[in-house]
């Protein structure tokens, strides 16, 4: 992760790690913690998927699909 720009801990991130689904024999996935962050960075400041920094965060498409699942 770039300069570990994240709104989880490592400690918060495992204890929400359970929940996430394990998609396995499909394409590899992001990075669940940088788009988790990503999904919280947009909520946290009320702006748009497209506004969080693609370079932390990866596309704003990939924070858009999380999160509608």
């Amino acid at each position: 992760m770039s300069g570990d720009v994240s709104w989880l801990t490592e400690e918060q991130f495992e204890r929400i790690r359970p929940l996430l689904p394990n998609e396995l024999g499909r394409a590899p996935r992001s990075d669940d913690r940088t788009v988790i962050s990503g999904i919280l960075h947009v909520i946290g400041r009320g702006s748009r998927r497209r506004d969080a920094p693609r370079e932390i965060h990866g596309p704003y498409t990939t924070l858009y699909n999380r999160f509608a699942r």
